[in-house]
């Protein structure tokens, strides 16, 4: 397996998602450790005369006005490190842990942290290793991930616990020495640069922002499908008709839902039911851009958190400077993330208002709950308990992220952003999504079992009932639907469906 070459530089969510979801390596550029070597010196230099830099040779937070002792220094990474690894909760995924590691590989790279370029160096060998460090979930504010980061460079350092190669968990030293990896030394400012900064929110988000993208394709593909089995009139995806108002993402919902439905009858004259179908169908469009512009609009903002320091202080090596600066503070990427959840509660009501719409004779011309004729089946009625339950949990998580003027630090840290609660939501939004997602697309596929109307479709569309069959044949007489729902999830979370035209 190619490695991913880190640069500091040009990082993307979608490259991100599949190093910290797959087992891969990585390679460092030699420009990002040259930027290293040269702001190091630049500590080296503050430390040798002295000069007050934050976090470095001064304390932390209230303490920050501290100088600190010869000493104290030489042990002051070590204790940073030991002194804020409390997270708590359940264990992060490794997927989480392993894009935590690599947002702040990648940020390292940057330069402007001033640790050195034997700690980048180490993170990559811990990920070629494919350990991952094992730590609570729980312990950010959003102002720099402080406790999650410490956690996880406990085990680095040899003194938390790891999982290897095989799920396996053990001490941490001893993980790392059966992969003939020692435990890290420290030196001043490494111990900051592995704590405070924004890996565990521009990591977790990437990952929820890589599953949002896939989730909305495959929301995208389960509309389409429901639009053939309805016979929906597809006026309303006219350029013409959308140019009178041209939305953002509305112009690009409207050219996934298109080119889905390539090559479909529905697209000729007269083929369309209604003059006028519900609005859950007709406004798909409209609804799906909301989400779309979210996503937009999220992309370069985590993107830019992933290859942006994210540190206090930053070392410039232009000027030969090391500035204190609110970096680590993640407003933007937690507004960015949220909107995006905001915008899925909206996809979501379609979803169900279309599901529950397919089942009605009056709308349709289809028997009841899409059962077969004579059956005796009531085959996706008990669903729509579940499409229900699943729209209820997505409207639950999407409540505002809680902001307040923060308690910390004795008044000197007295704002927060929430952030790592937003990347947490839109997460587990996506998670129901996909269940979601799953039903319309069973229903979407037995509607046009139902109508006769397969060999109708285009070649997108004909491609995605075929998957579908593939992993959910059509309700004959009732059965249990979990399975089908859930490898239909499970295709969509791997990006599979739809699946390439």
């Amino acid at each position: 397996m190619a490695k991913l070459l880190l640069n500091g530089a040009g990082l993307t969510v979608e490259a991100l998602a599949a190093a910290a979801r797959g087992i891969g390596g990585v390679a460092l550029a030699e420009n990002g450790l040259a930027k290293m070597r040269e702001t190091r010196a630049l500590i080296d230099h503050a430390i040798e005369n002295r000069i007050p830099v934050y976090g470095v040779t001064t304390g932390l937070g209230a303490r920050s006005t501290e100088a600190l002792d010869a000493e104290t220094l030489a042990g002051f990474s070590l204790q940073t490190i030991r002194g804020r690894a409390h997270a708590v909760g359940e264990p992060m995924p490794r997927d989480t842990v392993r894009a935590l590691m690599l947002a702040r590989l990648n940020t390292l790279l940057t330069g402007y942290s001033g640790a050195r370029p034997e700690v980048a160096s180490y993170l990559a060998n811990v990920l070629d290793a494919n350990l991952v460090p094992v730590a609570g979930g729980l312990g950010s504010i959003g102002g720099g991930d402080l406790v999650l980061n410490a956690t996880v460079a406990l085990s680095l350092i040899g003194e938390g616990r790891m999982t290897g190669p095989d799920g396996q968990e053990g001490p941490a030293a001893d993980m790392l020495r059966a992969a003939g990896i020692e435990p890290l030394q420290l030196a001043p400012r490494d111990g900051l640069a592995l704590a405070n900064h924004t890996g565990f929110t521009a990591g977790q988000g990437a990952l929820a922002l890589d599953s949002a993208l896939t989730g909305f394709a495959a929301a995208q593909a389960a509309a389409c499908l429901t639009m053939e089995g309805f016979r929906a009139n597809l006026t309303p995806l006219d350029p013409r008709a959308l140019a009178a108002k041209p939305l953002p993402g509305q112009t690009i919902a409207a050219e996934g839902l298109r080119t889905l439905l390539e090559g479909s009858t529905l697209w000729r004259p007269g083929t369309a039911r209604r003059l006028q179908d519900p609005l859950s169908i007709r406004n798909t469009v409209q609804i799906h851009g909301g989400t779309a512009a979210a996503l937009a609009k999220a992309r370069p903002i985590v993107e830019t958190e992933l290859n942006g320091a994210s540190d206090n202080p930053i070392a410039i090596a232009e000027t030969g400077e090391v500035i204190s600066c609110g970096a680590y503070h993640s407003t933007e990427l937690g507004l960015a993330l949220e909107s995006v959840s905001r915008a899925w509660q909206h996809l979501a009501m379609g979803q169900v208002a279309r599901i529950a719409r397919m089942m009605d004779p009056d709308f349709t011309g289809l028997p009841l709950f899409l059962a077969r004729p004579d059956s005796g089946s009531n085959a996706f009625a008990p669903v729509l308990k579940l499409a229900e339950d699943l729209a209820a949990e997505i409207t639950q998580a999407t409540m505002p992220q809680p902001v307040w003027p923060s308690i910390n630090a004795n008044g000197v840290e007295d704002s927060l952003t929430s952030a790592p609660v937003a990347a947490r939501t839109l997460t587990r939004i996506t998670d129901l999504g996909r269940r979601l997602t799953a039903i319309e697309l069973m229903v979407g596929a037995q509607a046009a079992d139902l109508r006769g109307i397969t060999a109708d479709l285009g070649p997108p569309m004909t491609g995605l009932y075929r998957a579908i069959r593939a992993l959910s044949p059509q309700i004959d007489t009732d059965r249990p639907l979990t399975n089908d729902m859930e490898s239909l999830a499970k295709h969509i979370r791997e990006g599979r469906l739809p699946p390439p035209a």
